[in-house]
């Protein structure tokens, strides 16, 4: 009897090659693992402790599907601090984990036949997701611009097409470490708008940011729609501990989604913890389909998200300064090494340099790893505009990072 076939949406999606790379690592001793994208500082004691308490207390049982109304109420407050903008609790939907969030909204989006823009390189799974729903998934590799990388408009424009329903994006991004400017967030909102897409801006790093990005970059054929300027509030975080947000920039008519997440900025990746901002009848759809998806997120991780909120702000700062270091003496070493070009990455924690004469960066990536132990990420794993790169994570501390980066450049080198 043959055996039946899978759903050829799935049959469609393409394995992990970050992944791939990492089953070879997982099965050799002593390596030094730059691959995923996961600070080694551990979540801070008061999440674990009351997330403990928590369960002490009995919130062991279900939720809404959107979420505890108290953690809403607590991001709410959290973006008007941050971003001076005001969000009803009943605009927030509670996810476990930021990429149930993107596969949430995607979920809410895309058909079978539609098409999605996203941004790229980028990390692959927004992609994945808009094929595993049927949809297809068109990369717009990013523009050089100097030093930084900034938006290619003509590619955009060019892109669209009567089933194009929705333009992705990540800033700060991953792979590439770049940070979308205003201005280039008031192109991408008007694109959206003239285009009548959806706008789906992945702001995992948004804390992750090592300065004021420049208010430049590229400006598509703004037309002479106003956008609406962020009520003020006080109490801002200084500027280079934050990234910019659409959300300053959109109404809550718009069909904006924000995705954000507890995992990078709290240092709570195996939690699952997450959230997105949207249009009320946008996220009243979502928290329905959350039902049949995974009920809601864990009851005790949503009261760790609420103490992470309300006693972080130190450790934030504390953990980008470190990683501000690490970056710095990471880029320090590569960009003293023959054969390479790094791009300056403004947010996140990974470096993304080209290495000359690196066709196959998979290849790359494998005989780096099995010559030297040191596993890093394939550029071509993060689509169209990847090949030729690798992905270093420089969130490990320096007794992982310094014999590290001084395997890969040496090889780099040799090679």
């Amino acid at each position: 009897m043959p055996l039946l076939p899978l759903a050829p949406s799935a049959a469609r999606v393409q394995p992990s090659r970050i992944r791939e790379l990492a089953n070879v690592a997982s099965g050799m001793d002593d390596v030094l693992s730059l691959q995923f994208g996961e600070s080694t500082m551990p979540t801070p004691p008061y999440v674990t402790e009351a997330v403990h308490r928590a369960v002490q207390e009995g919130w062991t049982f279900y939720t809404a599907n959107q979420g505890l109304p108290s953690l809403r109420e607590a991001i709410a407050g959290q973006i008007a601090r941050l971003h001076a903008v005001e969000i009803d609790p009943a605009e927030i939907q509670i996810t476990a984990g930021g990429v149930q969030a993107l596969n949430l909204t995607i979920k809410c989006i895309i058909d079978p036949g539609d098409e999605a823009l996203a941004l790229s390189p980028n990390w692959p799974n927004g992609s994945a997701m808009v094929e595993m729903f049927g949809g297809k998934a068109v990369e717009i590799p990013l523009a050089r611009d100097g030093n930084r990388f900034t938006l290619d408009c003509e590619a955009l424009e060019a892109a669209v097409t009567p089933r194009t329903r929705m333009l992705l994006y990540a800033s700060p991004s991953n792979p590439l470490g770049w940070t979308a400017t205003v201005a280039e967030q008031r192109t991408l909102l008007e694109f959206a708008r003239r285009h009548a897409l959806w706008l789906l801006a992945d702001e995992v790093y948004e804390r992750i940011f090592y300065g004021v990005a420049p208010d430049s970059g590229a400006q598509c054929n703004l037309s002479r729609h106003a956008l609406q300027p962020a009520a003020q509030s006080s109490g801002q975080v200084e500027a280079g501990q934050l990234a910019p947000s659409i959300l300053r920039l959109c109404t809550r008519e718009d069909a904006v989604i924000v995705v954000n997440s507890f995992s990078k900025t709290y240092r709570m990746t195996g939690w699952r913890l997450g959230w997105m901002v949207g249009r009320a009848d946008f996220i009243h759809k979502a928290a329905q389909l959350n039902e049949f998806i995974v009920s809601h997120a864990p009851s005790m991780i949503q009261r760790g998200g609420e103490a992470a909120i309300a006693r972080g702000e130190d450790d934030i700062a504390a953990m980008v300064e470190e990683f501000q270091e690490r970056r710095d003496f990471c880029a320090g070493l590569l960009r003293a090494t023959p054969g390479v070009d790094l791009p300056a990455p403004e947010g996140a924690f990974y470096l993304f340099p080209q290495l000359e004469g690196v066709g196959d960066s998979f290849r790359f990536a494998l005989d780096l790893l099995q010559e030297t132990h040191v596993a890093v990420a394939p550029g071509n794993a993060f689509g169209n505009g990847g090949e030729g790169s690798i992905r270093i994570c420089y969130a490990p501390g320096m007794d992982v990072l310094r014999p590290a980066m001084e395997r890969i450049c040496a090889f780099i080198g040799s090679h």
